[in-house]
């Protein structure tokens, strides 16, 4: 079955020096997941990449014209199971950056600028440097990779610390349990008082009722004397 070529999508980033040739260097990547195996041409003015991928059933394939010159002997590479990673080490020691990859400036539609490595010329000074840590002894492996350091000390425990959360209270969110609710204080005793007060209305309707029986007899006298009265008449 035959495959399909495919340009794979180019990403990449520089750094530059005039003095020191470790920091001096472009980040290329081509973008080839799943091609266990590359064929590779790198030279000083450029280079050509083919890679086939079976699960894809496709190959990859670009050729690359640079700007400038590089350093192949310096230059280092990596493969992986989505991508190849290069350290291409600029030939010529200059302060300023290549204003392209590519020597011919018309714009292609693969090439990106790599955002996660990129940083500005008058600002890569003041740039970590994990991007370049292990360059010297890579033997073609894969540098330091920026901003990957300070990933440590996550430890066990999901990236929270070390938290006890055991110490933030019991309940759902830190919130104490229900049944472990304080008493209310003094509150709870003014309330007790309200309630032994109570009876005391019970007096109150004792009273009314007695004088509601006064009235009633002092009603029933006034009419028995009406009564004898209208008699002796």
């Amino acid at each position: 079955m035959s495959k399909t070529q495919t340009t794979p999508e180019v990403t990449w980033a520089q750094r530059s020096s005039s003095s020191d040739p470790e920091k001096n260097y472009i980040y290329l990547t081509i973008a080839a997941p799943d091609v266990p195996k590359v064929d590779l041409d790198l030279k000083p003015t450029g280079l050509t990449f083919t890679g086939h991928s079976d699960s894809k059933e496709r190959t990859y394939h670009v050729e690359l014209e640079f700007y400038a010159e590089i350093d192949v002997d310096n230059s280092k590479t990596h493969h992986t199971s989505r991508d190849v990673f290069f350290v291409l080490r600029k030939k010529e020691l200059k302060e300023e950056y290549w204003p392209r990859l590519l020597k011919d400036s018309k714009k292609v539609h693969f090439l990106k600028t790599d955002f996660d490595k990129w940083v500005d010329e008058d600002e890569q000074d003041g740039a970590p440097d994990d991007a370049m840590a292990g360059m010297g002894g890579m033997g073609g492996g894969m540098p330091g990779m920026e901003g990957m350091g300070g990933m440590g000390g996550m430890g066990g425990d999901g990236g929270f610390g070390g938290i006890d959360f055991s110490k933030l209270g019991g309940g759902a969110g830190g919130m104490p349990d229900m049944g472990d609710m304080p008493d209310m204080g003094e509150g709870a005793d003014d309330d007790d008082d309200d309630d032994e007060e109570m009876p005391a209305l019970e007096d109150d309707d004792a009273k009314a009722g007695d004088s509601k029986g006064k009235a009633t007899e002092k009603a029933d006298d006034a009419s028995a004397g009406k009564s004898k009265i209208e008699e002796v008449s």
